[in-house]
C-alpha cells in the first residue's frame, strides 16, 4: 500500500532522470497534474499529458535535458511529508538556492511555485523543492 503518492511521483521522476529516459509514466491524480503543470511553467520539463487507461489514468511526463545531455532537474526532494507537514506564510516563504530553484506549494488557489505564490500573496503547504 502506497502512503505517499507525491513522494512516489518524485521518486519516479528522479529515477527516470538518472537513467536519462525521455519520458516517465506516473499514476494520475489532480495534485500530481498540478505539480507537473508547475514544472512545465517553470521550464523543468517539456510537457505532460494525461493518458486514459483502465483502472487509473496515467500522467506521462516528457523530461527535459540540455543540449549536451545535462539534466535540467538536478535535485527534486519532498519537503512536507504525511508525518510532518510543512506550511509557510507568504512572508516566510523560503528561497531555494537564492532563487535558482523553486518550491512547489499547495495553496487555496491551486498548486503554485513559490514565485507565483508570492505574486498572488498566498501561503500554503510546501510540497517539494526543485533545482
Amino acid at each position: 500500500m502506497m502512503t505517499d503518492p507525491i513522494a512516489d511521483m518524485l521518486t519516479r521522476l528522479r529515477n527516470a532522470i538518472r537513467i536519462e529516459r525521455p519520458s516517465v509514466d506516473i499514476p494520475a491524480s489532480q495534485i500530481k497534474i498540478g505539480i507537473a503543470n508547475v514544472l512545465q511553467r517553470e521550464g523543468y520539463i517539456w510537457d505532460f499529458e494525461v493518458v486514459e487507461q483502465s483502472p487509473q489514468n496515467v500522467l506521462r511526463v516528457n523530461l527535459k535535458y540540455g543540449p549536451n545531455g545535462e539534466r535540467v532537474i538536478q535535485k527534486i526532494d519532498r519537503v512536507s511529508r504525511p508525518g510532518r507537514r510543512v506550511y509557510s506564510t507568504v512572508r516566510n516563504m523560503p528561497e531555494v538556492l537564492q532563487g535558482l530553484g523553486i518550491n512547489i506549494v499547495s495553496t487555496n488557489q491551486g498548486v503554485l511555485s513559490n514565485r507565483e505564490a508570492k505574486d498572488k500573496g498566498v501561503g500554503g503547504e510546501i510540497l517539494c523543492c526543485v533545482w
